[in-house]
């Protein structure tokens, strides 16, 4: 056994499982519990109990952006309970000498501890997302009249980017215009865009969304109207 292979033993095998489960461990500190993993039946155990977790995770969250400290809250939450698990394994703690025989070792609910810290991560991007921490992200389906085209608006943090697919290419003279709309007519924007080859475009609906009822998106000529020229193509209800 090398050093490093004792003082992660001496450690309670470090800690390291579940950082290593949720790939939050320096390459350095990857590479060795890698290699204590071949030696140590105990935390392969405790890594394929946490595995199951981890895999769960994209199924109890949508994907959406979240704090960037978001990361150093949820591995300082999984040390934390790495060192109770070590104060509660250490002799102090009252566990039995080396030789002492027992039914239960405290080294069985290993495994179990680590499980709670990775549902740690799990609560903590609950709250993330459902207190607004990833900005209050939705996404909206547009209705779109081109035949073949689709549109979706992404709601954030009171902004709004509108995506569109396979959008008809404007003539040469025209351009597409977003409008916003709360109470009355239709309000230009200074968001004029064209699409790709493949109808795509992404662009950002200036200003904030309060009160805005709906986004709109008309072919105009280029530089835009003050006021709407033909029929939206694409309309996005907010309320």
């Amino acid at each position: 056994m090398s050093a490093h292979d004792h003082d992660l033993d001496a450690e309670g095998c470090g800690g390291n499982a579940a950082p290593y489960v949720l790939g939050a461990l320096e390459q350095e500190e990857y590479e060795a519990f890698q290699h204590h993993l071949a030696t140590c039946a105990v935390c392969r155990e405790e890594v394929a109990a946490l595995k199951l977790v981890a895999d769960a995770l994209p199924a109890t969250a949508p994907q959406l952006s979240v704090p960037a400290d978001l990361k150093s809250r949820i591995m300082a939450t999984v040390q934390e309970e790495a060192g109770w698990q070590r104060a509660a394994e250490s002799p102090e703690a009252g566990r039995r000498p080396a030789g002492a025989r027992s039914g239960f070792s405290l080294r069985d609910w290993r495994p179990l501890g680590a499980v709670a810290a990775v549902a740690a991560v799990i609560a903590i991007l609950a709250v993330a997302v459902q207190s607004g921490g990833g900005g209050g992200a939705r996404t909206i389906r547009a209705q779109v009249s081109a035949p073949n085209a689709s549109a979706s608006l992404r709601v954030s943090g009171g902004h709004a980017e509108l995506n569109v697919v396979g959008l008809p290419q404007t003539a040469p003279d025209r351009v597409y215009e977003v409008w916003i709309k709360r109470a009355g007519a239709p309000q230009p924007t200074d968001a004029l865009f064209t699409v790709t080859a493949a109808g795509r475009a992404s662009v950002g609906v200036p200003g904030a969304l309060a009160g805005v009822k709906q986004i709109m998106v008309t072919s105009e000529p280029l530089g835009g109207s003050r006021v709407p020229t033909r029929a939206p193509v694409i309309v996005a209800n907010l309320s």
